[in-house]
């Protein structure tokens, strides 16, 4: 493996172009002071949101801050993301953050002021003409209304977000700049560097000397900081229990769900759903530990390319070409736009020195989206690409379907277009192909899709859910608590054929999304309703589609349960969360059947 390239030496031609947002640092700066002057227009409504005139300038105006502000904030953080360790975007990000704390500081005296007036005259200016624009904004802020606190409340609250948000930038910092690991050696006793972008991609080497020893060294840097981890992790969990009782909300889980409108159910039918489905990720685990010939199957096994020998690479121009077959059926307008994406730099595509892992798809309203990937040509990177192009293209119909204020789609429906594309990839590779070996290859793609989408991420919910529920106890969440439910809770998940290596309870730590409390439960819900789409279209057709482009075209204009009951999905129901792990159970039988 080569050594990772400092940023100024990697080539243009496969960075993002940022210029759609600000055409240099500069211009940025010189932009940043236009932020105070909208702030201060909407302070200038601060007690006068007595009626419905004066509210729909106030939204208006908030409107008009929050466009500028997503444009400043968002090339600040993806400068900062192309290399971490750089001064240029830690600075922004700093100015930036510190700005957004500004706003929101700013604007909180607007709901509490709003949610002041009686009750029977709220629906009234809900109704109103004048709000016919903000008539769902609206009904959003009267469900609120047990729950929002009094506007010096509020804004003392807003005043301490920068804080509040320390965990998770400390817990970042750690992770993508300070974090070390030792170098290792393969099967030949070649000498290999692990680097948080790079462990996956060992992890999925069939050298299982490799697997083995990047495992312990990466875990052993973890474990030099677990207490920090542990402490930042409480931290943030601690908050989100104090501001859900200091809401009047029954726990920190409740407040997340609110925020969406998601019946409690779902979260507890997910759980026990995945959990009643058990035996089939059982089964899933000795199928891997026969495929690959070995006596015991270890946690570092579970990566492994179930065909031995499989290092086939693809170039980004191969990718590129897979992705685009792989949308084709949504229509010429669509895939154009997918086209664009690749051709106008939308895209960011090697690891370097510095860039945050992992993948992720951004942007703003007034921009095109942006994606970060960390491409090192294998069938899980250009999978990758796939389910990033699949957040993209939602933001780009939603945003083109949407005025500003409706545009931005909720957390709880963010992984289904995602989720489509990456199993239509699939089931377009194993459309094209007789081969015994390339289809199990698939196959086992498909399957790592619902290991660790539905089951690892029900397993991390479980983990939230435990989490929080020790802090609202009061009692101690450090690294001795933290370790053993996540331990138990990898026991419980892949079952008795796995051995569970010791370091495997040092996982939670590398888990940046358990910083964002009860998000990860929705990738499983995501996923299950990806599938139940995804097979609609490849057996309804035409009909389907229109469904799934309408779906996400509509952006946050309703209720996200309703949207994918637009879509054809029914979450409040157990049924789309055990179709997808029926699914899951065919899929490990067509494994078991094929005989290499």
């Amino acid at each position: 493996m080569t050594e990772l390239k400092e940023r100024k030496d990697m080539d243009p031609e496969f960075e993002w172009d940022l210029t759609t947002l600000y055409k240099s640092d500069k211009d940025w700066e010189n932009t940043l002071p236009q932020l105070d002057e909208k702030i201060a227009a909407v302070t200038a409504f601060k007690g006068r949101l007595h009626d419905a005139a004066t509210i729909k300038k106030y939204y208006d105006a908030q409107v008009d801050l929050g466009l500028l502000l997503d444009d400043l904030f968002e090339y600040a953080s993806l400068r900062k993301n192309e290399d971490n360790g750089a001064d240029a975007g830690q600075q922004m990000y700093a100015k930036i953050y510190s700005k957004y704390v500004q706003a929101v500081t700013a604007t909180a005296f607007a709901e509490p002021e709003i949610l002041s007036l009686p009750e029977d005259e709220l629906k009234k200016i809900t109704d109103s003409d004048e709000l016919k624009d903000y008539h769902y904004t609206m009904v959003q802020l009267l469900r609120q209304k047990p729950h929002t606190l009094t506007g010096d409340q509020e804004e003392l609250l807003a005043q301490f977000g920068e804080v509040f948000g320390a965990p998770k930038n400390i817990a970042n910092t750690l992770q993508d700049v300070d974090l070390t690991f030792d170098e290792v050696t393969d099967d030949n006793g070649k000498k290999t560097e692990v680097t948080g972008s790079s462990y996956i991609l060992l992890q999925s080497s069939d050298d299982r000397t490799l697997r083995e020893n990047s495992f312990h060294s990466f875990y052993k840097g973890y474990e030099k900081h677990i207490n920090t981890f542990a402490a930042t992790y409480s931290g943030a969990v601690k908050y989100a229990a104090a501001e859900a009782k200091a809401r009047h909300y029954k726990s920190s889980r409740a407040m997340a769900m609110a925020d969406e409108y998601i019946p409690d159910e779902v979260y507890e039918n997910l759980i026990e759903s995945v959990r009643a489905h058990m035996p089939a990720m059982y089964k899933y685990v000795s199928l891997r530990k026969k495929l690959l010939g070995i006596d015991e199957l270890h946690y570092y096994d579970l990566y492994a390319p179930l065909v031995k020998g499989n290092d086939k690479k693809y170039t980004y121009e191969e990718a590129r070409q897979m992705v685009l077959d792989t949308v084709s059926p949504f229509g010429k307008n669509y895939t154009d736009t997918v086209k664009k994406a690749f051709s106008e730099h939308w895209i960011d595509v090697y690891p370097n020195k510095g860039k945050t892992g992992g993948a992720y798809s951004s942007g703003t309203y007034q921009s095109n989206p942006f994606i970060l990937t960390n491409y090192t040509g294998t069938l899980d990177s250009v999978s990758t690409i796939a389910h990033e192009m699949g957040h993209s293209m939602q933001t780009w119909l939603s945003n083109h379907a949407q005025p500003p204020q409706y545009a931005q789609y909720t957390l709880f429906v963010a992984e289904v277009a995602s989720t489509v594309n990456e199993n239509l990839l699939v089931e377009h590779l194993l459309d094209t192909t007789d081969d015994p070996r390339e289809k199990l290859v698939y196959l086992n793609q498909y399957l790592e899709g619902f290991k660790g989408t539905v089951y690892r991420q029900t397993m991390f919910a479980e983990f939230e859910k435990q989490a929080h529920e020790l802090a609202e106890k009061g009692e101690a969440l450090n690294a001795t608590a933290l370790n053993a439910i996540y331990k138990k809770l990898i026991e419980d998940y892949f079952g008795p054929e796995l051995v569970v290596d010791d370091e495997v309870k040092y996982e939670w730590a590398r888990i940046p999304h358990f910083y964002r409390p009860f998000y990860v439960y929705k990738y499983a819900t995501s996923y299950s309703a990806a599938v139940a789409i995804s097979e609609a279209i490849r057996k309804e057709g035409t009909p389907a589609v229109k469904r799934y482009l309408e779906f996400l075209s509509m952006g946050g204009s309703a209720d996200p349960i309703n949207e994918l009951k637009h879509a054809g999905v029914d979450l409040t129901t157990k049924a789309p969360i055990d179709t997808a792990l029926e699914k899951f159970e065919k899929i490990v039988e067509e494994a078991d059947q094929i005989i290499l």
